[in-house]
């Protein structure tokens, strides 16, 4: 699969579960500092309060998928303590 079909919504992937949706939501849970495991706790609330809610599914893994282009791309930091915490500014 090509990356770009991962990123952005296309015939195969819903604009919902395009990695960089599934980003920007997780920017969102992560005003303040948390684990991954509460991250994700906080993402899946954040999509259960949704109306109407998401049609895809998204699952553990392609969250932590999110998070680590996050990461690569600068957005996103894990500090000394394992917590994961947004950058303002890409370094």
């Amino acid at each position: 699969m090509e990356v770009t079909a991962m990123l952005l919504p296309t015939k195969g992937t819903s604009a919902e579960r395009a990695l960089l949706s599934v980003g920007a939501e997780a920017l969102a849970v992560l005003r303040t500092p948390a684990a991954p495991a509460l991250a994700w706790d906080r993402f899946q609330a954040q999509r259960a309060k949704q109306s109407p809610p998401p049609r895809d599914r998204v699952t553990f893994d392609w969250f932590v998928l999110a998070l680590s282009y996050l990461y690569a791309i600068g957005l996103v930091v894990q500090d000394d303590d394992g917590l994961l915490r947004r950058c303002d500014a890409p370094s």
